[in-house]
């Protein structure tokens, strides 16, 4: 916490000249906070280690500091643990659901995230995808910036013709009556494997893109009514993964301010023709050739890409924009940033990719166009089923709309939490299986952590209030694992606060699973409520503020923390 790190800068300043920077040790039997001497070794003119030994000797230990020791090169401080314990249960106990915010920022921040294809399904890769992004949203604004969560359908496109080609060609008014979104994205698969080797047919879906693109009235009204059935099924799946966005980008709003802007750098000289194909050469900056317009005057990502861009800062004023957009696009967004620099857009350098790695299959890598994905309807129906088998086994006697309730809520939190427990630079391997495990590293494993304090709790009975606060002796908690939950516990709004500088909620999922394997290990070893009146009302304090925390920390990570499991 930010007052003892403060008492041993104080400390440090009277005998250290230049910056202090503090460590947090790798083990806690080092320390709670630790010195590296490497950095005075020139100016001193001896050995870090010596300069350690030197400095233990001289600094004294205060109200907030109980022990200073020397380790190799290193000063390791060690705090007074019933200062910490009542600074960190008050301020939790105060803080409750704002515990780990940080103060306003003036930043505003656009996330750009999930941006699923309109005529494709949603699969697994997107929830990955739609996960990360909301995640994102809140830990930054929990983080004290004005975020703007925004989505960008992609709702024009090689992949739209393709799909309303083999609609009028083989289905024509045979469409289902419910999942048709599911369903388009179905035919667009099968379009993809009948397409593949036949020339004739992709010079058809060439005209039927032109004429969209040209305005063909039939056309258009077909696109806009398929078009629908996609964005129903997209509304669906937010709406059960709890997911909200500020505003919704489609590349249809922003093909032919994106073409002007192409045509006004043709005109400047910037951009240049190539086989009748606008194009800009960057390989003077090591990222080639950009492709702008088609040889046949069709839109590319990149044209609707520029207008995008200055969309985003010209309406919403923001001063940041990230994109989370998977890594096999990183170098179509470098070009994209580059170009933007190029032709003026000082904003440029204020468009940041948050990147992130696929989901494959045990089997490989997922393709719309080979139909070996996992839909997301497909993945959220099996994980339903599991839960409600889950939660009829545990809680028979329950009300069906409570069922239902807890079933929702573990489900969500099976899907998201396999999504977010992985770093965004790596693969996620993903395992029907080991979603649907509620055991072990999971969001139903931390939900169940909280509510099972929810229950000690209401076996408690008692209100825990300001009074019954101030009555809790906390110089009781002094077991090895009362401490560690304690320091754990503090390091909650860093650990929010180096999420949300670093992109990674992963940080948080990580921290999480800590707190709930820190509170389980806790109560299997020590009694609670069979306690005596005054170490009783001190754990239920500690355990209280533990279920916050979790509460806090699910929450930024989208997911509900049940009070009954």
């Amino acid at each position: 916490m930010q007052v003892f790190k403060e008492a041993i800068i104080n400390l440090l300043k009277k005998e250290v000249n230049g910056s202090i920077e503090l460590e947090t040790p790798p083990d806690s039997k080092l320390g709670d906070y630790a010195f590296p001497c490497f950095g005075l070794a020139k100016q001193l003119k001896k050995s870090p280690i010596e300069i350690a030994k030197d400095l233990a000797s001289k600094l004294k230990p205060n109200k907030y500091i109980k022990e200073i020791k020397s380790t190799g090169p290193y000063v390791n401080f060690f705090v007074n643990e019933s200062i910490l314990a009542e600074l960190i249960l008050n301020n939790i106990s105060s803080g409750k659901d704002d515990y780990g915010k940080a103060k306003k920022k003036k930043e505003r921040v656009m996330i750009e995230f999930s941006q699923p294809n309109t005529h494709k399904g949603f699969h697994i890769g997107h929830l990955r995808n739609a996960s990360l992004g909301d995640s994102l949203v809140r830990i930054m604004r929990f983080n004290g910036y004005d975020v703007v969560a925004a989505n960008y359908i992609g709702d024009i496109g090689a992949h739209i013709a393709k799909c309303i080609w083999y609609y009028l060609k083989f289905y024509k008014n045979k469409e289902p009556k419910t999942n048709k979104g599911e369903w388009l994205g179905s035919i667009y698969t099968e379009a993809s494997k009948i397409v593949a080797e036949n020339e004739e047919y992709k010079k058809e879906i060439q005209k039927i893109q032109r004429k969209l693109e040209d305005g063909n009235k039939e056309l258009t009204e077909l696109w806009e009514k398929t078009k629908e059935w996609s964005m129903q099924d997209f509304y669906k799946i937010y709406k059960e993964l709890g997911i909200n966005f500020d505003v919704f980008f489609f590349e249809s709003q922003v093909e032919k301010p994106g073409k002007k802007i192409v045509l006004d750098m043709l005109k400047k000289g910037i951009a240049e023709k190539s086989d009748g194909a606008v194009i800009i050469n960057l390989e003077k900056y090591g990222l080639k050739v950009f492709l702008l317009l088609k040889s046949d005057g069709t839109s590319l990502y990149s044209t609707k890409d520029f207008a995008l861009a200055k969309k985003k800062f010209d309406d919403y004023k923001i001063d940041k924009s990230i994109y989370v957009i998977g890594s096999e696009q990183r170098f179509h967004l470098k070009q994209l940033f580059k170009t933007l620099e190029i032709i003026g857009f000082k904003q440029a350098k204020k468009c940041y990719h948050l990147s992130y790695e696929l989901v494959m299959l045990k089997e490989g890598k997922m393709s719309s166009r080979l139909g070996n994905i996992v839909l997301y309807f497909e993945l959220s129906k099996k994980i339903f089923e599991k839960a409600s088998k889950e939660v009829e086994k545990r809680h028979k006697q329950w009300p069906e709309k409570d069922k239902e309730k807890a079933t929702k809520q573990i489900a969500v939190a099976a899907m998201k939490f396999s999504m977010l427990n992985q770093d965004n630079n790596k693969t996620i391997v993903f395992d029907i299986n080991k979603a649907l495990d509620f055991e072990g590293e999971t969001g139903p494993y931390i939900q169940y952590a909280h509510a099972r304090i929810c229950s000690i709790l209401r076996k408690f009975g008692k209100r825990i209030d300001k009074g019954f606060i101030d009555k809790a002796d906390l110089s009781l908690l002094k077991e090895k694992e009362e401490t560690e939950l304690i320091k754990l516990l503090g390091k909650f709004p860093d650990v929010v606060e180096n999420a949300a500088s670093s992109y990674k909620p992963s940080l948080i999922s990580r921290y999480l699973l800590d707190l709930s394997q820190g509170f389980n290990e806790f109560y299997h070893i020590h009694q609670i409520l069979k306690e005596r009146e005054e170490l009783k009302n001190t754990r239920i304090l500690l355990i209280d503020s533990i279920r916050q925390v979790l509460k806090n920390g699910l929450n930024l990570l989208g997911i509900e923390a049940p009070e009954r499991m």
